[in-house]
C-alpha cells in the first residue's frame, strides 16, 4: 500500500520477483508534482488497491523506468493510464519494443519536472545504465539498483553466499560487487557520482533495500568509495 515518506512524496512496495533465480522485492516511488501531476518511478504490479490510492493523490502523467532492468510492469501502467508519458533511458527502446516510450531521460531534468526534481545519468556500465533522481522538496535521492542492500536472512543456502560475496548482504547499503567491476569508464562514472553528492541529500530511498532517513549524502559517499578514491 502507498505510504507517505516525505513532503509530496510517497512509496509502495510491489510482489517479489523472481530474476536470474534470485528473489528481489520491487519498490515504486511517487512524486506529487506541484501542478498535482504524479511523478510514478519503478512502477510495481498495479492492484486495484494501489490504483484507488494512486487516483486519490493526482492524475499519473509520467512513467519513469529509471535503468535498462525495471520494466516489468510498465505496460500494466500504459494501459491504466494511457494518457501518461513513458520516460526510459534509450536502451530500453531496443530491450522492450512492445511498449509505448515517448521520451528518452538525459542527463539534464525533464522540463516538466526540472524545478522540482534533478537527475543525473550513471551510464559506462556493462549491465545497466541508470538514472539517479533527487526531489528537491524532500531532499531525497532515488537509486534503482545502483545501491542495494538486504538482511542476511532474505537469501539462503547457495543463494546466500553469492548475495554476500556481490555485497548484496552487507553491514550498509552498497554498490553491488558485479556493477563495480562492469564499470567501462570510471571517469564518467565518478564524475556522475560527484554531481550526485552537490546535492543536499537528507535522505535515500532505492527499490531494494531499507529507507535512509538520515544521514543520506554520507551513505551515498561510503556506497561509492571505491569509485571515488583515485
Amino acid at each position: 500500500m502507498l505510504r507517505q515518506f516525505g513532503e509530496e512524496i510517497w512509496t509502495a512496495d510491489g510482489p517479489t520477483v523472481s530474476v536470474a533465480g534470485f528473489r528481489y522485492p520491487t519498490r515504486m516511488i511517487v512524486i506529487r508534482l506541484s501542478d498535482g501531476a504524479l511523478f510514478v518511478w519503478s512502477p510495481t504490479a498495479l492492484s486495484s488497491e494501489l490504483q484507488v490510492a494512486i487516483d486519490r493523490l493526482g492524475p499519473v502523467r509520467y512513467i519513469v523506468a529509471p535503468n535498462t532492468l525495471h520494466h516489468m510492469f510498465v505496460g500494466e501502467w500504459q494501459t491504466a493510464y494511457p494518457a501518461a508519458k513513458s520516460h526510459a533511458v534509450p536502451a530500453l527502446r531496443t530491450k522492450r519494443p512492445d511498449l509505448k516510450w515517448d521520451r528518452d531521460l538525459e542527463d539534464v531534468p525533464g522540463t516538466e519536472w526540472s524545478n522540482q526534481i534533478d537527475q543525473v545519468v550513471v551510464g559506462g556500465n556493462r549491465i545497466t545504465t541508470e538514472v539517479v533522481f533527487f526531489h528537491h522538496q524532500s531532499c531525497t535521492a532515488i537509486f534503482a539498483d545502483l545501491i542495494q542492500h538486504f538482511e542476511p536472512g532474505w537469501f539462503s543456502g547457495w543463494r546466500a553466499i553469492v548475495a554476500k560475496l556481490d555485497f548484496l548482504t552487507a553491514i550498509r547499503p552498497t554498490v553491488p560487487r558485479k556493477l563495480r567491476m562492469t564499470v567501462r569508464d570510471r571517469s564518467a562514472a565518478r564524475n556522475a557520482v560527484l554531481r550526485i553528492l552537490t546535492w543536499p541529500t537528507v535522505a535515500v530511498l532505492t527499490a531494494h533495500g531499507a529507507p535512509i532517513t538520515r544521514d543520506g549524502r554520507d551513505a551515498i559517499v561510503h556506497a561509492f568509495d571505491w569509485l571515488l578514491r583515485k
